[in-house]
């Protein structure tokens, strides 16, 4: 149809082309000026819906993404939380600490470096060969570490 061809190139009606479509399709211009802004009305609303239904795509989508880092979050912090009472339970005197002389790696920290910009490097020992590191040390020695290892 003559209309929507024109209305694809041209979603403003100029005055000029209002005439010579009238003239074409034999109906006055006001007639066609009616036509253009129905069809622009129409076209307006289907692109809000378009917009709309991409955007509750977006959205469904980060909720299922907020959903899974939620679930990350929690078993993170469990993952905390253990190694906490671990290593509590290691840097007290008073808790049997055969049970875990065995069975958990000793963490420890060499820190390296500049003012500017050093290096921390972990090593795995038994625990029974060396202190645990305290709470500041750890502390230190995870904000002193490469960052590449949180990734």
């Amino acid at each position: 149809m003559l209309l929507e061809k024109s209305f694809n190139a041209n979603k403003k009606l100029e005055p000029e082309l209002k005439l010579h479509l009238a003239i074409q399709l034999g109906v006055p211009p006001r007639q066609v000026a009616i036509w253009y802004q129905n069809k622009r009305a129409r076209w307006k609303t289907q692109s809000l819906e378009l917009d709309y239904n991409t955007l509750q795509v977006k959205l469904e989508n980060a909720l299922s993404e907020k959903r899974r880092l939620e679930k990350d979050v929690k078993y993170l912090q469990e993952e905390l939380r253990k190694a906490q009472e671990m290593m509590f339970g290691m840097n007290d005197p008073r808790a049997n600490n055969h049970q875990y002389q065995h069975q958990l790696p000793f963490v420890s920290c060499n820190s390296t470096g500049s003012s500017e910009g050093g290096s921390s490097s972990f090593h795995e020992d038994n625990v029974h060969d060396h202190e645990v590191l305290q709470i500041d040390e750890l502390y230190a020695c995870l904000i002193g570490a490469d960052r590449s290892i949180w990734s």
